[in-house]
């Protein structure tokens, strides 16, 4: 699910990190959260079952667009327990849209509890058995994209070919 939202909120102009404790000693910590260059905060808590997502652990949503992030299942099973204002991702995909918040922590909190926790990641990957993680991990997802453009533009081609033989209405029962 990490992987989900972090690939749904990917975005020229937002920025995100997961696990970002709020304040200095905070007690509070958000699993994900974005800031973007319109000055937007939003804060995504991962759920994964109906016991995780009813647990008495703090939900900390300080945004001022506040998610879960959760499985079909485990929405269908809570969505009515979901208060009106927070917003659900499924799969990646918003399910429910998010009402705009004012935000319940200073911003500059806010700021430098992304930056801490930013700087944290970075130390991670340095410290890392392998220092050029990033970069092998940026080449693979180029490769990746690359894949899925030759398979995008393979079932294109055969999508053109079927139509050609059967028509645009093939799929359609007659």
């Amino acid at each position: 699910m990490e992987r989900q939202i972090y690939s749904a909120t990917k975005k020229q102009g937002v920025f995100g990190c997961f696990e970002v404790t709020i304040g200095w000693f905070g007690k509070e910590r958000v699993d994900y959260m974005t800031y973007d260059t319109k000055g937007i905060w939003r804060c995504y808590e991962i759920k994964v079952s109906v016991s995780d997502f009813r647990s008495k652990a703090k939900k900390t949503f300080c945004g001022n667009f506040n998610y879960y992030v959760m499985t079909k299942e485990l929405y269908e099973k809570v969505k009515d327990e979901i208060p009106s204002h927070i917003g659900v991702y499924v799969g990646g995909m918003s399910v429910k849209r998010a009402k705009k918040q004012e935000l319940t922590i200073d911003e500059e909190i806010l700021k430098n509890s992304m930056i801490r926790s930013l700087s944290r990641e970075t130390e991670k990957i340095f410290k890392s058995e392998s220092p050029l993680f990033a970069d092998s991990m940026r080449r693979q997802l180029n490769n990746e994209r690359k894949e899925k453009e030759k398979y995008r533009s393979q079932y294109w081609e055969l999508l053109r070919e079927v139509q050609a033989m059967y028509g645009t209405r093939w799929r359609k029962p007659m």
